[in-house]
Formats: C-alpha cells, sequence, structure tokens
C-alpha cells in the first residue's frame, strides 16, 4: 500500500507547487476572460480540479510546459462558463474595479485598453491575455490554444488591427 501513496503524495506536491506559482496568472487570466471575479474564483478552482483529474495525461504525455498546459485548462474552463445563462448579465465595464490590485497587470490608464481587449471575439482575445498579459510565447501561446504558431501570429495580427481600429475611434489606421 505504501507503493501506491508515494506517486499520490508527489502528485499533491506538484499540484500545491502549481497552486504556488500559477494561481495569480490563472485568476488573472480567468477574470479578464470572465469579467466577474466570483466566477473567476470559481473557474480557478475547477481549473485546479481538472488539473488534479488530467495530471497523468499531462505526465504521460511529456508536456513541456506547465504554465502553458495550466492556462489551456484555465480558457477551457472559462469557454464553458460562459456557455452558461447566467454570464450574459455581467457588466463588463465595472468588472476591472472588482478585481483585487496585486493581480492588476495594467496602470489605472490603461483600463480603457484592457476593456477593449475583453470584448474582443474570444479568438483573438485569447492570444492577447496569453501572448501579452501572461508573457507566454508564440509556440507557448500556441501550446496553450492547441493550435499552430502561425495561427497564433494570424490571430495576433487580426487583434492588434481590431484595437488599432477601435483606439482611433473606428478609423483605420497606417502606420
Amino acid at each position: 500500500m505504501e507503493r501506491a501513496e508515494v506517486p499520490s503524495m508527489i502528485r499533491e506536491q506538484k499540484l500545491s507547487r502549481w497552486i504556488e506559482d500559477y494561481s495569480d496568472s490563472i485568476l488573472h487570466t480567468c477574470f479578464l476572460y470572465l469579467s466577474d471575479q466570483s466566477q473567476a474564483e470559481d473557474a480557478t478552482q475547477d481549473t485546479w480540479i481538472k488539473a488534479w483529474k488530467h495530471m497523468s495525461d499531462f505526465e504521460r504525455q511529456g508536456i513541456a510546459n506547465e504554465k502553458a498546459w495550466l492556462l489551456r485548462i484555465a480558457i477551457n474552463t472559462c469557454k464553458d462558463y460562459r456557455r452558461s445563462a447566467w454570464f450574459h448579465h455581467i457588466d463588463r465595464k465595472q468588472a476591472l474595479d472588482e478585481l483585487p490590485p496585486h493581480l492588476v497587470s495594467v496602470e489605472p490608464e490603461d483600463h480603457t485598453l484592457t476593456l477593449m481587449v475583453m470584448e474582443l471575439p474570444d479568438r483573438y482575445k485569447q492570444v492577447i491575455l496569453l501572448y501579452y498579459f501572461q508573457g507566454l510565447t508564440m509556440l507557448e501561446t500556441a501550446e496553450a490554444l492547441g493550435t499552430s504558431q502561425s495561427t497564433v501570429h494570424r490571430r495576433l495580427k487580426k487583434a492588434e488591427e481590431l484595437l488599432k481600429v477601435s483606439l482611433t475611434g473606428g478609423v483605420a489606421y497606417e502606420e
């Protein structure tokens, strides 16, 4: 019986380390994705439960980037939350004020840009959140989203275009 307890103990230690290392990143991503603090906290908890349940998949597949893997679980969890009827009753403009200050990665004057990112279609918001807000590389972002680097690159460029148009008041901006 001791033999079965050792892997469980190792898994518990790994999960504890992940929670310590990545909780703020997961919560921040969930919050920006869901625009609601309590929903983000719930999604973060669900992310840890799913990570625990699928830890053997992580180990068996030899996934190199644990943060990207965890963020992928978090994003998929947030997608599930967004499908609920309750989600459509959120006032996104007040959402940033609910986030604890230590989790806000932008300066107060950048709230407008953050709100614009939150309003982007999911496919563009995801790459912005992972690449710019979480600081993942293109490869890590692609791994987290289960897509190719070229797709991430295209989506980043399109998201940047959409943000430029929004920031210039709907006028196309040429550099």
